[in-house]
């Protein structure tokens, strides 16, 4: 494993700004987290979904005496501002602003500042850094404090592999129209008991009746040749189990995330294969579940 003990890297986000007295009951009834009752200084974690309960992005919500930040963490920002704008109604008392760039820092090996700050992010969901790490949002033309700009950062690759060992997902792969919270390991995302919202229906019916058909899940194998997203996972009987979403070429082989069905969740290795036609060769993948994997709430209420 190339990652170093203490380190930091940073991805690009979008933020949107929304200000007034209804900013919490709006954003509380167009994601998956329950917003409205939080209070001044919440950091939650929540997802976008479409009425169909199909991953649009995924966000934190920074909670104020004023309004709300929505940062997009993963998925189209400006898709996101879009399809705010268009259920904004002029009797919400709610100010839309624009979308703005920002980055998120994430961090191993460092502790964060007693004390709080504005620009700490703990939303007690797994960012990709490990369980209930905090992450630090850096707006445009803010440094770094200097104890996270001491650390050493992660290269692309780094920071690549990181992320899928923890199984965060990431657009396209991961995060698109085909998949939904619980198939992402994304459970405290999603609140059960908040009444309706977009897409709530579709979730509970997951949960109530165990609904869910395939399970984000992170192979490694010692091939050095390519193993691309969208190729298919079979058993060893020839079955069809799945897809690759990612995946990352290093110095130990090729590892990254797949998608895998229900019946074949129990399986220690997957087959798949590297090249087309005559020259395709099989491939033996070790599957397990990520590092930051939840598993989907089983039963009404999501209680599992």
């Amino acid at each position: 494993m190339s990652s170093a003990a203490s380190a930091r890297w940073s991805t690009p986000i979008h933020r949107i700004r929304l200000e007034g007295a209804d900013a919490r009951r709006f954003l509380h009834g167009q994601s998956s987290q329950a917003i409205e009752p939080a209070a001044s200084g919440a950091c939650l974690p929540t997802c976008l979904i479409s009425p169909t309960g199909r991953m649009r992005a995924l966000a934190l919500v920074r909670v104020d005496d004023s309004g709300t930040d929505l940062l997009v963490l993963a998925g189209d920002g400006p898709a996101v501002h879009q399809a705010l704008d268009r259920v904004l109604f002029p009797a919400d008392r709610v100010k839309l602003g624009a979308v703005e760039a920002a980055t998120l820092v994430r961090w191993m090996g460092a502790a964060a500042p007693e004390g709080s700050h504005a620009n700490l992010l703990a939303p007690g969901v797994n960012l990709g850094a490990g369980a209930n790490q905090p992450a630090w949002l850096q707006t445009h033309g803010e440094a770094l404090p200097a104890w996270l700009e001491a650390l050493p950062e992660f290269d692309p690759e780094a920071a690549e592999r990181q992320r899928i060992r923890q199984g965060f997902p990431a657009a396209p792969g991961e995060l698109n129209d085909s998949t939904n919270p619980f198939e992402l390991g994304l459970a405290p995302w999603v609140s059960l008991n908040k009444g309706c919202y977009v897409g709530q229906e579709t979730l509970a019916k997951l949960a109530t009746y165990d609904g869910v058909k395939q399970q984000l899940r992170y192979w490694r194998c010692t091939h050095t040749g390519a193993i691309t997203p969208g190729a298919t996972l079979t058993t060893a009987a020839g079955e069809r189990a799945g897809v690759i979403t990612s995946a990352l070429a290093g110095p130990e082989g090729l590892e990254g995330l797949a998608l895998v069905r229900r019946g074949a969740l129990e399986e220690a290795q997957l087959l798949t294969s590297s090249g087309d036609g005559e020259g395709s060769t099989a491939i033996t993948l070790e599957i397990s579940v990520p590092a930051g994997f939840v598993a989907p709430p089983v039963g009404a209420g999501g209680q599992s």
